[in-house]
């Protein structure tokens, strides 16, 4: 298997003691993951420490999952919820977007209450999410969880529901309630509705496959998808006359306006998202040269003034925890296309003239990228987030203001 190993190094119990308590953190390390467990008394780190080495002079099998002897494991119809959320969010991770990694985890955190098994000792809402969303299905930062989520950790592993009991179509039901609702009660809107509903059907999909259940119980739920459509909403969109107030109210804000003025210009003009804006290097653009007026002697913009983007990546901002470069943005291929296929877009001439106009005057960043913050560095998406509020609150008054 795998997720096994027989490479196993057990370190002396750690002491930390605190204002209030004082804990007990047992450490060891299964293949090349470190583990940690807190205990708040003595006696019981030192139990756990004695089991882990005699599982290991007798030559057990540790699990790569769980850190633990295999012949602890919970198998079966006795797996928790949370041993098995963590197993899939540890199957998913390698292959996965950094954003998407962090929807399984949202998702998985939205049906916990659900898979509870019983309220007490429950801890407190925010810190659970909390301890799940940052550690708990965090396959990255697990293996450094703080103390106070460790213990949240370890009462959920000893206090969900096994996978088996989602063979019952009431807890079923109630799983796929909790993932279309929000934190206050209300429904979640189409999109995340459908986002959680497929993350969960493809964990389950993952437990038929470990022989946890029988058949996927999502498919045995009558459920009516919500409406949505496709259909672009014109109010929602802006014409021309207000795209030219837009920017110019952008270009407006100091100190960062005048560079981001470029950027929703590419976004307006070719259709972009900002992710594959942000990531523009000036090799990706194709603009025509100038050429020479022979009668006045200037440099004039050609006739066809048509330009083009080539591009293969995108730069979406996620946040350091999720990425495996440990950087706030996972650059990876474009969304929906194989990897290494190119996107080719036309550059109208309006366009053409301000990506020149950028160029002269700010050149590129320190990375070489088009669209930087005022030091150089990679632009981040709440910069530009703040300067189009501002430039919609000053550029669009309410009778044109496009319904969100």
């Amino acid at each position: 298997m795998d997720n096994i190993t027989y490479s196993v190094r057990i370190w002396k119990t750690e002491t930390y003691k605190g204002a209030m308590v004082t804990t007990y953190k047992v450490r060891w390390k299964t293949g090349p993951k470190r583990w940690k467990r807190p205990f708040r008394a003595k006696a019981q780190a030192a139990s756990f420490e004695a089991e882990l080495r005699s599982a290991a002079s007798r030559g057990e099998a540790f699990d790569m999952t769980t850190g633990q002897p295999v012949s602890w494991g919970r198998v079966g119809d006795n797996l928790s919820w949370y041993d098995f959320c963590v197993s899939y969010v540890d199957m998913k991770w390698k292959d996965s977007s950094a954003h998407h990694r962090a929807n399984i985890a949202w998702a998985l955190v939205t049906v916990m209450p659900a898979m509870l098994a019983t309220d007490r000792g429950k801890p407190d809402g925010l810190a659970m999410r909390t301890a799940l969303r940052q550690w708990g299905f965090n396959a990255k930062q697990r293996g450094d969880c703080r103390d106070d989520a460790a213990i949240i950790l370890r009462w959920l592993a000893h206090n969900t529901k096994p996978v088996a009991a989602l063979a019952d179509p009431a807890t079923m039901r109630a799983v796929l309630g909790a993932a279309g609702t929000l934190l206050d009660g209300s429904t979640a809107a189409p999109s995340t509705i459908r986002r959680n509903r497929t993350i969960l059907h493809n964990a389950l999909e993952y437990a038929v496959e470990r022989r946890l259940l029988t058949r996927n119980p999502v498919k045995a739920i009558k459920w009516k998808a919500p409406k949505t459509t496709h259909e672009v909403d014109r109010r929602c969109v802006v014409n021309h006359a207000q795209a030219r107030r837009l920017l110019a109210a952008v270009r407006e804000q100091m100190p960062s306006g005048p560079r981001l003025a470029a950027f929703f210009a590419v976004i307006y003009y070719t259709a972009l998202r900002p992710e594959e804006a942000v990531n523009l290097c000036k090799d990706n653009i194709t603009l025509p040269p100038l050429v020479r007026n022979n009668a006045t002697g200037e440099w004039e913009e050609p006739a066809d003034d048509w330009g083009e983007l080539r591009f293969c990546l995108a730069s979406t901002e996620i946040g350091a925890e999720w990425t495996d470069a440990g950087s706030r943005h996972d650059h990876r291929h474009l969304k929906a296309r194989a990897r290494g296929e190119w996107r080719h877009v036309p550059i109208p001439p309006p366009l053409t003239r301000i990506l020149r106009a950028h160029l002269d005057q700010f050149g590129t960043g320190r990375d070489g990228r088009i669209f930087s913050g005022i030091h150089g560095g990679e632009l981040a998406s709440i910069t530009y987030r703040r300067a189009w509020g501002k430039a919609r609150r000053t550029a669009l008054t309410p009778p044109n203001t496009p319904h969100r």
